[in-house]
């Protein structure tokens, strides 16, 4: 079967691409954007990309056409599909038809954290001789790959909350149908298509409809937002992580980076891995849970996230030049900017750290989370705001707000000015942006050096 996928350098569909290949079909694909980790990853698996949404891409005509939920009416490849009445579906709904039919889903669910938790979660099952399949929206470094099919009925999903297609408004992951759903946690986002957090609670409720009363419901203790979904009704088993909770870690060292597990207050083994920050303390407690569920003893679930390596883009050390060190970090939402950056300055203690942020997904532009940003920044030396023609509010008053020294750049150029300017051996920049920055990252190695 030929499969032609629009957008399909998102996390979300160039995973798909993926498995689509590995099942047999040919894979091709448009998008607006192409650029690496995801275009790498879809030429290394011999899947054609086209630049744009031009008509001509779907000649000769696909067996099936998969719409990313960026695209919407107006779009000349969705008008082109419509009215050449080309069978069309959402990409969650292909997912599901055709990959998580008949198998044990595991999902993680969450406002941040689905990334690095499901890439622990299948990390920890591949150690356990598991052999998961996987979809996760990054490239976790233990697999150098974004999806797999796997050859067990185990299958780890990166379950968002974002709409499904143009005509399927429902959150992706109501189509998933897990057994274990991890609840990381839940804030406001996604203010393009949610018009406050109630309709999220909603849609999260929506989930946990769908989770059968043999199965099992992993969250915080200290998630507002969380106990209010629960509180809609509840079918299934929970096991709670956190303070208070039946999974809890006792700190080693101040940034995360070693902590012991207790569950139910008995000791289970000591995490000490490359990582940091107390956000990936509370991932590894909740993917704990999660692998017990399926079998896995937290000895041997420790053990494999003693070797766990992280995300490509998550705090990911990208150069070092002169002493100066270059992180490529996918933050984009307050609290993850902020929980990010305390890892590091624990890490690092008195270094200089420059923080350089692109206020980049739909909720940013919009302004939904301009009142938390000054906040966020804290633990920074200095900050350097990108502030691209297109957005829409006062960037420069929130830079005036900021603890540290913040400032406003509208060039890339200008960032990597400043950086030279600023930064000196043992300084820590990190580069915070769920896109591809320009090539930012790169350009600014090459300037430093």
């Amino acid at each position: 079967m030929h499969i032609h996928i629009l957008g399909i350098c998102g996390t979300f569909m160039g995973s798909l691409a993926v498995l689509a290949k590995a099942q047999g079909h040919r894979v091709t694909g448009s998008d607006a954007n192409v650029y690496p980790p995801m275009s790498t990853q879809l030429q290394a698996q011999g899947i054609e990309l086209m630049q744009g949404y031009a008509p001509e891409h779907l000649a000769p005509a696909p067996d099936l056409v998969v719409i990313g939920n960026a695209l919407s009416r107006g779009n000349p490849a969705v008008e082109y599909v419509l009215n050449s009445g080309l069978p069309y579906v959402s990409g969650p709904q292909w997912l599901a038809d055709h990959v998580l039919q008949g198998r044990w889903v595991l999902a993680v669910a969450g406002t941040h954290g689905k990334t690095t938790t499901s890439s622990m979660l299948a990390w920890v099952l591949e150690h356990a001789g598991m052999a998961p399949g996987f979809l996760i929206g990054g490239v976790p470094q233990n697999f150098a790959v974004s999806a797999r099919l796997g050859g067990t009925p185990f299958f780890v999903v990166e379950a968002d909350e974002y709409d499904s297609a143009f005509f399927d408004k429902r959150s992706k992951f109501v189509h998933y149908r897990p057994r274990t759903v991890i609840l990381n946690n839940l804030e406001f986002d996604h203010a393009d298509i949610f018009p406050d957090l109630a309709a999220i609670e909603r849609q999260f409720h929506h989930l946990v409809r769908t989770v059968p009363s043999e199965g099992l419901i992993v969250h915080p203790t200290t998630e507002p937002a969380l106990a209010r979904v629960l509180e809609m009704g509840c079918w299934t088993p929970v096991q709670t992580t956190g303070e208070g909770g039946q999974w809890q870690a006792r700190l080693l060292q101040a940034d995360g980076s070693r902590f012991e597990v207790l569950l139910g207050g008995a000791p289970q083994g000591t995490v000490a891995w490359a990582l940091a920050g107390q956000h990936n303390v509370a991932n590894a407690l909740a993917t704990l849970a999660a692998a017990r569920h399926v079998g896995v003893l937290p000895a041997v679930a420790i053990e494999a996230l003693n070797a766990f390596k992280s995300v490509k883009r998550r705090m990911e050390k990208i150069a070092e030049v002169r002493g100066i060190t270059l992180y490529d970090d996918f933050a984009h939402h307050p609290t993850a900017i902020a929980t990010t950056l305390d890892g590091l300055r624990k890490r690092v203690g008195r270094a200089p750290v420059i923080a350089i942020i692109e206020p980049r997904s739909n909720s940013m532009k919009l302004g939904a989370h301009r009142d938390g940003l000054p906040d966020s920044v804290r633990d920074a030396d200095q900050v350097i705001w990108y502030g691209p023609p297109n957005l829409g509010w006062d960037l420069a008053a929130t830079a005036a707000q900021c603890q540290p020294p913040a400032t406003v750049a509208t060039s890339l150029e200008a960032i990597i000015e400043q950086v030279r300017a600023q930064a000196t051996p043992g300084s820590h920049v990190v580069i915070m942006s769920n896109g591809g920055f320009g090539g930012l990252h790169q350009k600014l190695a090459e300037a430093l050096r």
